[in-house]
């Protein structure tokens, strides 16, 4: 179905936090169904815990109208660990979800396809923006059994200065991110990528600021809290 050329598509910046992604085209299938992969890398990757960030007043207007909308998805039990243990079973339901959700969604531009600057939504149609990835990838992950509150969407700036959003793991080995610009999950320091804003693992509406690259968050985090 997504037998298409290499494209790339980039949505103009807005007023909103999150009104633009840097996205690719999917590498194939249509299909949301969890199939996971019988193998697991004998070595799995390290990483450190990403800041903690400073609470921000305003989440994404996007990100608002996304909890309202899927209040389930912003409503994690107080019990729940914010933290997931890295394992192999976990390192191949990672790997596997952010495989299958790229090669199920086709990327479109928010205004083209809802006719309006940032609507975050999980898909019906096949098609989405950048943070459509990311909150149905976190959908899938915790039906999955990993807690809501371990799977954060963050909002970065692209070495091409595109803001972008992706999914990033907070697990018991450090932070990965999950991105549907590539199938690979690497830490989230290892991205190029200059870390804005993401959520906030203690209040399930709410967002920090990080306000830094990732070679200045990477000296600190030794210094850093973990999530």
């Amino acid at each position: 179905m997504f037998d298409r050329p290499f494209k790339l598509l980039v949505c103009a910046f807005g007023a909103a936090l999150l009104a633009a992604c840097q996205t690719v085209p999917p590498q194939s299938g249509s299909s949301l169904a969890v199939t996971f992969v019988s193998s697991v890398p004998p070595a799995l990757p390290a990483s450190t815990s990403m800041p903690q960030g400073i609470p921000q007043r305003d989440p994404p207007p996007g990100f608002i109208s996304f909890c309202l909308r899927y209040a389930d998805q912003c409503a994690s039990s107080q019990a729940e660990a914010s933290v997931v243990e890295l394992s192999p079973a976990t390192w191949s339901t990672l790997k596997s979800i952010n495989t299958q959700v790229n090669g199920a969604i086709w990327p479109e531009d928010d205004t083209r396809h809802f006719d309006r600057a940032e609507y975050w939504t999980i898909p019906t149609d096949g098609y989405g923006n950048c943070h459509d990835y990311a909150v149905t990838k976190r959908k899938m992950l915790a039906d999955a059994g990993i807690p809501l509150k371990a799977l954060r969407v963050a909002v970065v700036v692209t070495p091409r200065n595109n803001r972008h959003a992706v999914l990033t793991v907070a697990t018991s080995e450090g932070d990965y991110v999950l991105d549907n610009l590539t199938d690979d999950i690497v830490p989230w320091y290892q991205t190029g990528y200059d870390w804005i804003s993401r959520q906030d693992a203690r209040n399930d509406w709410g967002w920090v600021a990080l306000n830094g690259a990732p070679t200045q968050f990477a000296g600190a985090t030794a210094q850093t809290t973990p999530n």
